[in-house]
């Protein structure tokens, strides 16, 4: 489209990807598609897990089957279309597509986000409050919290689309990622930027730094009422009942951080976009499993589910 002037507005984008590893991207393909192919099996087998066995309708399970739903949303914004351009000879993407992709994974990230904060005040009512757990943990209150996290990564990554579709590009169109993020199209505008990433800074130090704040909080107060416990079995099993949130938690933000940091100036290398695999596919890929293989519940409730089907 022609604007103001001999200055033509941008409508797409090329997304170079992988295609500069030309020996080896018959080998990404078939690994990124079998991650993919594993990251929705294993959410899918969670969620569903979850959902059929009534045991497992607590608030303990009902925040990581959430956690399912968001990571295979989370993962599909992106890994289809790396997946479908991996033979592309023009790997293009239109700039409405380019916003549609951002808001999907912003949503389903800052949601994730949210999601993994209210889960740290699950795991902190769990051990400090254990008399008081069920009437604290409400059904009532842990669907507020959801919804709440869900509410919250749509309102800011809406903000942000309002702002990101007044910027214009008239060149280059040449995105150094495998899909549409935020810092890489900031550099290839040729508007001024100012006011979005003011806003992004907000919203960083909104979802980032309070929501870890929280986080941190209450694994403060969870270790000290650890420490409390005279008994070496329940204090096992009390450090047990946190270990797979803490280290999903880890994982979520410090691969987050890393990524964004390095990408804030344009994150071009070719070490940013191997990072970023990481953060956006392989993390939704992990979560099920550190989540489920530690726990006694579900895997009695797949073992129980395995028997049904046996005799059947």
């Amino acid at each position: 489209m022609i604007g103001g002037g001999n200055i033509t507005e941008i409508t797409e984008f090329i997304l170079l990807g992988f295609s500069d590893f030309p020996r080896i991207i018959v080998v990404l393909f078939v690994v990124f598609l079998v991650i993919y192919i594993l990251t929705l099996t294993w959410n899918l087998s969670l969620l569903i897990l979850i959902r059929m066995d009534s045991h497992l309708h607590t608030p303990m399970y009902f925040f990581p089957s959430n956690l399912s739903f968001i990571d295979i949303c989370y993962v599909t914004s992106t890994a289809p279309k790396m997946l479908y351009d991996f033979f592309q000879e023009r790997q293009t993407i239109t700039l409405v597509g380019c916003a549609v992709q951002y808001f999907v994974f912003s949503t389903m990230g800052l949601s994730e986000s949210c999601l993994t904060t209210a889960m740290a005040y699950d795991r902190y009512a769990a051990i400090c409050t254990p008399l008081l757990y069920s009437s604290v943990m409400s059904p009532a209150l842990c669907g507020r919290m959801v919804l709440g996290s869900y509410m919250a990564g749509l309102s800011a990554t809406i903000s942000q689309l309002c702002f990101m579709l007044q910027l214009q590009f008239c060149g280059p169109n040449v995105v150094n990622h495998f899909f549409c993020d935020l810092p890489q199209l900031l550099v290839l505008s040729c508007t001024d930027t100012f006011s979005i990433q003011l806003f992004t800074a907000l919203s960083t130090m909104i979802f980032g730094v309070i929501n870890v704040s929280i986080i941190m909080i209450s694994y403060v107060c969870i270790v000290i009422s650890i420490m409390k416990i005279t008994t070496a079995s329940s204090r096992s099993k009390a450090f047990s009942t946190c270990a797979s949130h803490l280290t999903a938690v880890t994982l979520f933000y410090t691969s987050g951080m890393f990524v964004y940091l390095s990408s804030s100036s344009g994150g071009s290398s070719n070490f940013d976009r191997f990072a970023s695999v990481f953060y956006t596919v392989m993390i939704p890929m992990l979560n099920p499993l550190i989540y489920s293989l530690r726990n006694k519940e579900i895997k009695d409730a797949l073992k129980k589910l395995q028997k049904k089907r046996g005799c059947c």
